[in-house]
Formats: structure tokens, C-alpha cells, sequence
């Protein structure tokens, strides 16, 4: 019910509601990634950290973007290579979107032009501290070891995606490299 709170103003336009969930097709791509995260979890150590590490927000202004949306707009952004602002326009037009930050039913209002502003998504980030993240990895890496989708014997998280095929440095490449350069020296 808290998600609703936050998105009343998307709920008051005329017309009938749209089931989201009837809309995103179950083999969808995006469909398929939301609902591989332990949602709930998540949310309460975002929102358990961000109540401890900031004062409590005032009533006044504008509601403010229920912590599912953002997070998950925000792990999206990523995984679709988008800008805040892009993001932030497909959440207003497409329905797998709205399903992956847990939108389950809408009435849309045609003059609005966003529900999410890119600047929430850009504080929304600026807030994300390290033990925070490393908490976040924590649930996802166990729920996924719980739905048997990694094997805990040898779990690695790569924090720097890159394309298939392409050049990077990272820590074993170099290590590989020194010990080439070192045979070869040892040798003349």
C-alpha cells in the first residue's frame, strides 16, 4: 500500500486502469530480470541505512519516490546502458519498466511528462555508501545461491561490466603479465 501512497497522482487520471502484469508478456526480458532480486530485502536495507545515516524527512514539498522505484530504476539504468533521463522517459512509456520497479496497476495522467525527475535518481545515488552496497551484493549473491543460480564454491562478483571479447586491466591480467615479463627476464 506504501507504493500507492507514493504514486497517487499517476492513479487519479480518467479512464480504466491498466494491469501492468497483463501487459509484460512472463518470457519478457526485463520481466525475467525483476524478478530475480529479493525485492523486499533489498528496499528494507536501503531504506534501514538511508533512516539511520539521514534525518527524517519533513512533510512538506513533494512526496517523495517510494525507495522500490528508484532502486530499481536505478539497477536498470545499468543493465540497459541508459542516462537518468532516459530511464526516468521509459518509465513513463514502457510497461516492463513500470513492472520491474513494481508497478502493478496504472491510470495515467497524459500532461505529465515524467514521475520520476532524473535529479531523484542522481540523489537517490549520492546516498549509496560503500556498506550499503556491499550489504546490497550480500542479499542479492544469497538469494541467488538460494534459487540455485550460482554455485557458493566459486562466486565472483565483477563490479566492472564489459562487453564479450573486449580489452580491460584488471588485477589478474596485470598479475599474468608480470610473471610473463619475469620468466622472460629470467631466461636472458
Amino acid at each position: 500500500m506504501r507504493l500507492l501512497r507514493h504514486l497517487q497522482h499517476w492513479l487519479t487520471g480518467h479512464g480504466h486502469h491498466i494491469a501492468v502484469a497483463d501487459f509484460v508478456p512472463e518470457t519478457h526480458p526485463i520481466r525475467q530480470w525483476a524478478e530475480t532480486f529479493p525485492w523486499a530485502a533489498l528496499v528494507a536495507a536501503v531504506d534501514r541505512s538511508f533512516a539511520r545515516r539521514f534525518p527524517t524527512p519533513t512533510a512538506r514539498g513533494r512526496t517523495s519516490v517510494a525507495t522500490r522505484v528508484v532502486l530499481a530504476l536505478e539497477l536498470l539504468k545499468h543493465e540497459l546502458h541508459c542516462a537518468d533521463e532516459q530511464i526516468c522517459n521509459q518509465l513513463r512509456t514502457d510497461l516492463a519498466v513500470m513492472y520491474a520497479c513494481g508497478i502493478r496497476e496504472v491510470q495515467v495522467e497524459r500532461s505529465q511528462g515524467h514521475f520520476v525527475l532524473p535529479e531523484i535518481l542522481a540523489q537517490f545515488r549520492s546516498r549509496l555508501d560503500e556498506a550499503l552496497m556491499e550489504e546490497l551484493l550480500a542479499i542479492q549473491a544469497a538469494a541467488a545461491m538460494e534459487e540455485g543460480l550460482v554455485s557458493p564454491a566459486h562466486l565472483v562478483v565483477d563490479t566492472f561490466p564489459s562487453e564479450q571479447g573486449s580489452q580491460r586491466v584488471n588485477d589478474a591480467a596485470t598479475l599474468y603479465k608480470a610473471k610473463k615479463r619475469s620468466s622472460r627476464s629470467s631466461r636472458s
